[in-house]
């Protein structure tokens, strides 16, 4: 745009920044964020945003994090994309003790989860012995809790995830009661041979 005259605005640059973020080069989107400063160009929460997801990719969460706390010095009110950002990129670091802390400040300034947010805590879990390994069982469990006190129904994902951590923890009476909710949800539960829901190979002699 500039080249033909035409100065890029706020709209412009945010759109061109989340199409760098998610065409996989944030440290260009960086380069615009810091145009865009240089220029003057009056930022809002939404550049902030693109900017936290794209700096926290190639410069790392703390980084993010150090953003977060200069948007809000600077008087711009973080939103649910802002605390999802930031959840998601710290679970993705494996630090799901930061992340729960980070999840309680976000409630603490009223700001309400929604679906996104559980599956930032569950979505970076390939297996269950992630959460076993940096001891995520028990913030697990209370972010569980919180959200369902906050009216945000847990997904298929996220109850399927939970009760897998369950049955390997030995915890199979608490999986089951999971299992049993979920299915009352009208949600799909995985068959498991420690709950009694195995699913059953129909031969050819069962007719």
């Amino acid at each position: 745009m500039d080249k033909r005259g035409i100065p890029k605005d706020l709209h412009s640059y945010s759109i061109y920044m989340d199409i760098q973020c998610k065409s996989g080069k944030p440290w260009r989107a960086v380069k615009l964020f810091k145009e865009m400063k240089t220029k003057g160009v009056k930022l809002d929460v939404v550049a902030y945003n693109t900017l936290v997801r794209a700096i926290g990719i190639s410069e790392g969460v703390d980084v993010a994090l150090k953003l977060y706390r200069e948007m809000i010095e600077l008087g711009f009110l973080p939103n649910i994309v802002t605390y999802n950002t930031i959840l998601k990129l710290l679970c993705e670091n494996g630090r799901y003790k930061d992340a729960h802390k980070f999840f309680n400040e976000m409630l603490n300034k009223g700001c309400e989860p929604n679906v996104r947010t559980y599956n930032c805590f569950f979505g970076c879990l390939q297996k269950p012995g992630e959460i076993l390994k940096w001891g995520f069982l028990r913030p697990v469990l209370l972010v569980w809790k919180k959200m369902e006190e906050h009216g945000v129904s847990p997904n298929e994902f996220a109850y399927n995830a939970l009760i897998d951590i369950l049955v390997q923890k030995g915890m199979v009476d608490m999986a089951r009661k999971y299992d049993e909710e979920m299915m009352a949800k009208g949600l799909s539960a995985k068959p498991r041979v420690e709950l009694g829901t195995k699913l059953i190979s129909v031969g050819p002699e069962d007719g």
